[in-house]
């Protein structure tokens, strides 16, 4: 071709060219004659391939919700191959994000078209931008900042973009916290019904058995009142708990009578303190004076049927100033429990008790406890609860000598009638330690389990990892699928209502339909090499696109 030719015989040349080429091409591509070819039409110049996607990122998606519906608040799945949760909806949601970028994609693709369509011309350096966009994020941001026209391109970036967080958000849906299930062995807790003196197994008569005594001693003793920590249980998971359950108790309350302590005094000072046929102190010197007197009235009503006394304590070395009296009973109950074993730790609550001051040492019966129902609420219990007189008299007999003596100390030493007397005289608290005392022969009556239906059975707790479901985190994958589905039926609408062939991202478009761009001949010879000179240029060209009657679909230098 010489180039001589001026620009009306170049055109006509490039139309021979077409027209010498397109035949062949054409023969190529029309009429279909099999349904694979029909098949193949609709997926290259319709939408079917980004239904299909559709459909997989929807049914990728639904296949997700399943799962975790069925799994979640259940214990961990123990599936086979190696398979677990994380790894299924992992796969499942990478399906469901291709899909779904496949349709976006195509969509940002077509509107690039629709771009063209408007009514005015457009850069050609936008292909390059739609082009960038329908490849990932970063096109898709760039896109975003260059178009401030109200497009629906914008939509399909601003999801292209979103995309990115897909992953970090179905990462967050499921996680494993611990929690507690009921394991297959049952707690227990010793409880009782009966209290009889036994030695290996063995009634005793009137005496007090062995095990009583260290419990009455460790109960007085023990400097940290932490009887309540001794409650004989079974639980092998350091984490168990108990329905509310019954039991035959010890009982007690403490008074302070110091206001009726009578003073005798001289000029010199107080010689003597002492409670009304009671106990005394004389002299001067740390003192304790301990022994059966029934003082206070709150404790009159009550039958001590362990033992009752008063006792005299001063510390002052030289008057009586700090004097504390104090008036204790002790008697047998039924008492109703709530109880627990947190991380190795028991806890127990007496939530009420019940005792039957009808009940005495005198007569030759057994001491009966028949509470209401409406007090102690123990359906497991059948029965009344008893403690056998000859066991009740000799814990009696017992305590009374034990909380009999006195003691004290001076410049010279101490001494103390018992080692009962020196531990109430060194407490700081005397109504504490007896509650101690109290809780100490309450788990040695209930140690010995003489219960029709043994120990009261618990729970016994174990942890178990399980698959717990964050909905929250699900919506925004859910939503963006949502969005992708309606940018492309807009993107299918617009293409209808303006008559625009579906090209989508297929760039021989501009071959075919490019031919009446005169971009050589725009540039006056500037060189046009690189991707930066072509862009640049690219810039100051505007075309449309637009249905020429003869021609067809073509893009037209403005």
């Amino acid at each position: 071709m010489s180039p001589a030719l001026d620009h009306d015989s170049q055109g006509d040349v490039r139309e021979d060219y077409a027209d010498s080429r397109t035949p062949l091409l054409d023969a190529a591509g029309l009429q279909p004659s099999s349904i694979s070819q029909k098949i193949g039409d609709l997926l290259q110049n319709w939408w079917l391939w980004e239904i299909l996607a559709s459909f997989v990122s929807l049914l990728s998606i639904l296949s997700i919700v399943v799962i975790l519906i069925v799994h979640d608040s259940s214990s961990l799945p123990d599936w086979p191959f190696f398979f677990n949760i994380n790894s299924v909806i992992s796969f499942f949601a990478t399906i469901a994000k291709l899909s779904l970028a496949s349709i976006v994609g195509a969509a940002i693709s077509q509107t690039k078209w629709l771009w063209y369509r408007q009514e005015k011309p457009r850069p050609l350096q936008d292909l390059q931008l739609f082009d960038d966009a329908s490849r990932g994020p970063w096109g898709a941001a760039s896109l975003l900042f260059s178009l401030r026209a109200r497009q629906l391109a914008l939509l399909g970036a601003v999801i292209t973009v979103l995309t990115v967080l897909f992953d970090p958000f179905i990462q967050q849906v499921v996680v494993y916290p611990d929690r507690l299930v009921p394991a297959e062995v049952n707690a227990t807790i010793a409880r009782a019904q009966t209290y009889e003196a036994r030695n290996d197994g063995v009634p005793l008569p009137s005496v007090v058995d062995l095990s009583m005594k260290a419990a009455i001693y460790n109960g007085i003793f023990d400097i940290q009142d932490k009887a309540g920590l001794g409650i004989n249980h079974t639980c092998s998971s350091g984490n168990c708990t108990w329905p509310t359950f019954s039991s035959l108790a010890v009982c007690t309350k403490c008074a302070n009578i110091t206001s009726y302590l009578e003073r005798s005094c001289n000029q010199t000072g107080c010689y003597k303190i002492s409670l009304p046929n009671g106990p005394t102190l004389s002299g001067i010197g740390g003192q304790i004076n301990s022994s059966l007197t029934k003082i206070s009235p709150s404790l009159k009503e009550i039958y001590a049927s362990v033992v009752q006394f008063t006792s005299i304590i001063s510390k002052g070395a030289d008057d009586f100033d700090d004097t504390l009296a104090t008036e204790c009973a002790l008697w047998y109950c039924v008492q109703n429990y709530s109880a627990s074993v947190d991380e190795g730790k028991p806890y127990q609550t007496v939530l009420s008790s019940w005792r039957n001051d009808s009940a005495r040492l005198s007569g030759s019966s057994d001491l009966h406890y028949d509470p209401p129902d409406s007090i102690i609420n123990d359906p497991d219990i059948s029965g009344t609860f008893k403690v056998a007189v000859s066991a009740a008299r000799a814990v009696n007999s017992f305590m009374s000598e034990t909380f009999t003596g006195s003691g004290g100390t001076n410049d010279s030493g101490c001494a103390f009638s018992s080692d009962v007397m020196q531990a109430l005289y060194n407490t700081d608290n005397v109504t504490l330690r007896i509650e101690n005392l109290a809780i100490s022969m309450t788990n040695n009556i209930r140690e010995q389990n003489n219960s029709v239906l043994g120990p009261a059975k618990g729970t016994t707790w174990k942890t178990e990892t399980f698959v717990h479901v964050r909905w929250r985190w699900f919506i925004f994958p859910s939503a963006l699928l949502v969005l992708s589905l309606f940018f492309l039926l807009g993107t299918v609408i617009e293409t209808s209502y303006s008559q625009v062939m579906v090209w989508k991202s297929n760039n021989l478009a501009l071959l075919f339909h490019g031919r009446e761009l005169q971009l050589q001949g725009a540039l006056h010879g500037i060189p046009v090499n690189s991707l930066s000179q072509m862009n640049e240029h690219a810039k100051g060209i505007m075309v449309d696109l637009v249905h020429i009657y003869s021609k067809g679909w073509k893009f037209v230098q403005r």
